[in-house]
């Protein structure tokens, strides 16, 4: 049975409470400027209160080895079995739904939550940001305990950026939606010395249906917060699938919304948790059914591929795999150049989608500002630069988090027989989590002109891998680029170039093949990192990701607007 609409005085407080922060993010996703309202440092939650960083922490000790109760309907057992990649058992276990029970209920909850109109849901979505806002340092400990990030960059990416990212699809949604007016629009045609034709029209933007988000295990949040708010934004009932090794921080998440929705005089159920038992492989069931008709999907190019051609009844929005590659052209900052890559090739060991694999370099060198440097010298010195980052083990502990899974640890020790090893990978040790697996990356010579290197290079390589190919020319590396991003894919691409002819020409080369680039970053910006409001992460042109984070694309094939005409 649908929930009756929320009283005027619970959307005035919304109003009150939340208009102020969509306006601005409507403006900045204008301007394209920086902002953000959720604070990045964990002193900023106040310390010895409720939000801080000890209350955090037994938030999150406490939902450990318990049962984590959602109160859905359907629910037909439980099931868990997450461990977290620096060791311990998370114990916890989760509701597993009857998806026949559970979907008819999503969907009974759909038409007040339309008739509700753009505002009122977007002041909701806001109302659910602000409360996981709130428990940042909760949320940090379990993207940290299921992805295998290092505290720090669990708090920023999993807590604030993420929820950046939701509030610029929120801000999207509702600019998309609110293009054609609401409530009435009078319509009068003129007939000459005839009465004129009049008529009086209503448009309503109306939800697809159920939006099915499936969960990443790296990024759990980052990556899911755009479609889970893009939909509930655009009036549609979300069902979350996590990843079966990081279900705490999306478990987390539809908590929250289950209980903005239910105080604000809507459906819980129009958000729900999907969690799947070992080895059930439900996503691709889900991904199928009638009632499901958007999908949001991170991962790998297998599964989005799959989901592309066979999830005809829904509108598919995927991240997959690409391959990411700097071109090494010139430099006059040669200093700012490595320490830049280095950082960029280290940050949670390279298992991130916008982590630089190929670094494309002439074989006879590039000029800098210390003079000449060669093909070898510049990988020995880069190589050297990331041993210096990472020579010390608590800063290595603290950039590098720990791998996620096994398969991240295979490619990287596979890796060192693909070519001339330039940097080892060591190990490090952890003193807090002993049975962590850390890694430093590894970085491997290959020369651009063999087929056997070709065959190593010219594929997705996910973890702290990295390939420094040798190219006859800068020419060549270009056309390598254009060949990399066209038939592979690319979230990110970099270059480093005091050439204005070679600039323009990377340039070209990223706008015919729509690949979002970033030139001589020698400062505190790294390539793998995007900022929500400004940023656009990935395209939605080449075959890393079919759509971008954010854009009025992401969000404006969520709903149809439904006409309805009445003669004046």
């Amino acid at each position: 049975m649908a929930t009756a609409l929320p009283t005027t005085d619970r959307l005035d407080r919304l109003a009150e409470k939340h208009r102020s922060t969509l306006d601005q993010a409507l403006a900045t996703i204008r301007t394209r400027a920086y902002w953000s309202p959720h604070p990045e440092h964990p002193k900023a939650y106040g310390e010895g209160g409720s939000l801080d960083a000890a209350a955090g922490l037994a938030a999150h000790q406490a939902v450990l080895n318990t049962r984590f109760e959602l109160d859905q309907p359907g629910t037909d057992g439980w099931t868990g079995g997450e461990v977290s990649p620096y060791g311990p058992e998370l114990g916890i276990e989760y509701p597993h739904a009857d998806i026949d029970v559970l979907l008819p209920a999503m969907r009974a909850g759909m038409g007040a939550w339309r008739d509700a109109g753009a505002e009122t849901r977007a002041l909701v979505c806001l109302e659910i940001l602000s409360r996981i806002s709130a428990r940042t340092h909760e949320f940090a400990h379990a993207v940290m305990h299921t992805s295998g990030q290092a505290f720090m960059m669990a708090f920023q990416a999993g807590g604030p950026h993420a929820q950046d990212r939701g509030l610029e699809a929120v801000a999207y949604a509702y600019e998309e939606q609110t293009r054609t007016p609401a409530g009435r629009a009078d319509w009068s045609k003129p007939q000459g010395k005839r009465d004129p034709l009049e008529l009086s029209k209503e448009f309503t933007p109306v939800g697809r249906g159920i939006a099915l988000m499936i969960g990443c295990n790296t990024f759990p949040t980052w990556n899911g917060y755009p479609g889970l708010f893009a939909s509930l934004a655009t009036g549609n009932p979300v069902l979350v699938k996590p990843h079966p090794r990081a279900v705490l921080p999306l478990a987390l998440t539809v908590s929250v919304a289950r209980e903005v929705l239910a105080e604000s005089g809507f459906d819980p159920n129009l958000v729900a948790l999907a969690v799947e038992r070992p080895g059930e492989g439900i996503a691709k069931t889900l991904a199928v059914r009638p009632e499901v008709r958007i999908i949001d999907y991170t991962g790998s190019t297998e599964f989005g591929d799959w989901l592309e051609a066979n999830a005809r009844q829904a509108q598919v929005y995927t991240e997959k795999a690409g391959v990411n590659t700097v071109l090494v052209d010139s430099t006059d900052n040669y200093k700012g150049m490595l320490a830049n890559l280095a950082f960029s090739l280290s940050l949670y060991s390279g298992q991130m989608c916008t982590t630089p694999q190929n670094l494309l370099i002439p074989r006879d060198g590039i000029t800098t500002d210390q003079g000449p440097k060669s093909y070898d010298e510049v990988v020995a010195d880069l190589a050297a630069s990331v041993g210096g980052l990472l020579g010390d083990d608590a800063r290595a502990n603290g950039l590098l988090g720990a791998l996620v899974n096994p398969d991240v640890k295979a490619r990287l020790e596979a890796a060192a027989g693909l070519g001339e090893v330039a940097l080892a990978s060591r190990e490090v040790v952890n003193p807090d989590f002993p049975d962590a697996v850390v890694r430093t990356p590894v970085i491997v010579k290959l020369d651009g002109s063999k087929p056997d290197a070709q065959a190593a290079y010219f594929s997705e390589c996910f973890g702290p891998v990295s390939f420094a190919v040798s190219v006859d020319s800068t020419a060549d590396a270009l056309e390598l680029l254009r060949r990399t991003v066209r038939e592979k894919g690319a979230m990110t691409v970099g270059a480093y170039t005091t050439s204005a002819e070679t600039e323009r020409a990377v340039e070209e080369v990223c706008l015919e093949e729509s690949a979002q680039l970033s030139l001589n970053l020698t400062g505190g910006v790294y390539v793998n990192q995007t900022a929500a409001f400004s940023d656009f992460h990935g395209s939605g042109g080449n075959p890393a990701a079919n759509a971008a984070l954010c854009d009025g694309a992401f969000v404006s094939n969520r709903f149809r607007v439904v006409e309805v005409r009445r003669q004046a």
